[in-house]
């Protein structure tokens, strides 16, 4: 089993930044490939990055990219998105998710084992 503890959300400005982290606990963290998702009020839960075990990132082709960065630190068991230029587009609950080391990156929800309970994130306009 591997545990995950999203933190970091809140209210922000539109334009502002904010850090999510996802601090894992229970298994080896870098045998796992790592993913953040989210879910806006009525829609379903997207892709927006994921990273791998040895440090490879995909980024949804969406609005985020370019503005969204996910990281690891392996010592520390946590995955990190960074979030600029926010908009109240990116207002959702976001979800970090947790998915067996493979080297093709995990873009799917099926794909991913262990979920966190979610951060919400709240872009005022």
């Amino acid at each position: 089993q591997v545990q995950l503890v999203e933190s970091g959300g809140g209210l922000v400005q539109a334009g502002g930044s904010l850090r999510l982290s996802c601090a894992a606990s229970g298994r080896t963290f870098s045998n796992y490939n790592m993913g953040w998702f989210r879910q806006a009020p009525g829609k379903e839960r997207e892709f927006v990055a994921t990273i791998s075990w040895i440090g490879g990132t995909t980024y949804s082709p969406g609005s985020t990219k370019g503005r969204f960065t996910i990281s690891r630190d392996n010592a520390k068991n946590t995955v990190y998105l960074q979030m600029n230029s926010l908009k109240p587009e990116d207002t959702a609950v976001y979800y970090c998710a947790a998915g067996t080391a493979q080297v093709r990156p995990k873009t799917r929800e099926y794909e991913y084992d262990y979920w966190g309970q979610g951060t919400q994130v709240t872009v005022s306009s």
